[in-house]
């Protein structure tokens, strides 16, 4: 495994996520490996910059698919699991990464929504964490209410009981986001 390789391939991610038009992304990026990291202290190198990488679409516009293009919100996270994947990949060959360990990545992040076993879940809880952790608030000022209500339900559906407890620890310091989380998912925080 060339650590060159990897280096190039964190540095390139992180390049790019900061160049989204999503402003919340490139702390989510690091957020997620935070919390990865916290679920998992053992985590690979695969896992790891799966988590960096995991929504590396948002930040490629020309690249960006629309949820307006599929018939539910599970297909279109699908669809955004699978090109982000795609597009790490790319990234991944460019910098030279190993093809055993790229396409351990990019299957990881292929499935970084849906999750299924134990590593795949570990990167779901981190990501869906990370969402209630630090993009949550712009993705209330962006969508309002009613939307931001659906998305952390559905997120929420996602986590494991251990991760559950774990929003719970989480400090939201906006009033009305912090009533419209009790009323979601009906937890008091």
């Amino acid at each position: 495994m060339s650590t060159d390789s990897i280096e190039k391939v964190k540095k390139k991610i992180e390049e790019l996520v900061v160049q989204s038009p999503y402003p919340e992304e490139p702390f989510h990026s690091i957020n997620t490996l935070e919390w990865l990291l916290k679920i998992e202290p053992e985590a690979d190198i695969a896992l790891q910059i799966a988590a960096l990488g995991h929504d590396i679409e948002r930040a490629i516009p020309e690249r960006k698919i629309s949820a307006a293009n599929f018939e539910t919100f599970d297909a279109y996270m699908e669809a955004h699991a699978q090109n982000s994947a795609d597009i790490l990949m790319e990234i991944m060959k460019e910098c030279g990464l190993h093809q055993e360990l790229a396409d351990e990545i990019a299957f990881l992040v292929s499935r970084h929504e849906t999750g299924g076993g134990e590593r795949l879940n570990i990167l779901v809880n981190a990501d869906v964490l990370s969402f209630f952790q630090v993009s949550l608030p712009l993705y209330f000022d962006r969508k309002g209410p009613d939307i931001t209500k659906r998305r952390m339900v559905w997120g929420y559906k996602k986590l494991s009981a251990d991760s559950r407890k774990m929003i719970e620890d989480i400090e939201f310091l906006d009033d009305e986001l912090r009533t419209l989380i009790e009323e979601s998912i009906g937890i008091d925080i």
